[in-house]
């Protein structure tokens, strides 16, 4: 995917405490992006924020939030970040999906896998 002229970032918002068939919703969508073969997925656990309904969300010494914001992100050719949108909005059910254009510069990968 070097110097990918069509290139996607797919930026999901979702909390720790959703879930999908019985699992953390990030953890089906990492897995759902896997069986795709989307070229990587990064799971990001937010310290601190809010969403639509203005709940602040923190991990803070005194209060200890067990619903941290979560983002998602994957960067991919167009067309397979577009196969992925209809499973996507079928999955979240209280969450943020952005999409943006962008430039690969540089994607390089070990080829010895497990």
């Amino acid at each position: 995917m070097e110097n990918q002229p069509d290139a996607r970032l797919l930026r999901i918002f979702i909390g720790e405490s959703d879930t999908h068939g019985g699992q953390p919703l990030y953890q089906a969508i990492v897995e759902a992006f896997r069986r795709h073969g989307l070229a990587g997925v990064t799971v990001l656990r937010g310290i601190e924020g809010f969403g639509k309904s203005s709940i602040l969300h923190a991990a803070h010494i005194l209060r200890l939030s067990e619903d941290l914001p979560i983002v998602i992100e994957c960067v991919d050719t167009g067309d397979k970040i577009e196969a992925v949108l209809p499973m996507l909005d079928e999955m979240i059910g209280d969450g943020l999906v952005t999409l943006e254009r962008v430039e690969v510069r540089v994607y390089r990968a070990d080829e010895k896998r497990d």
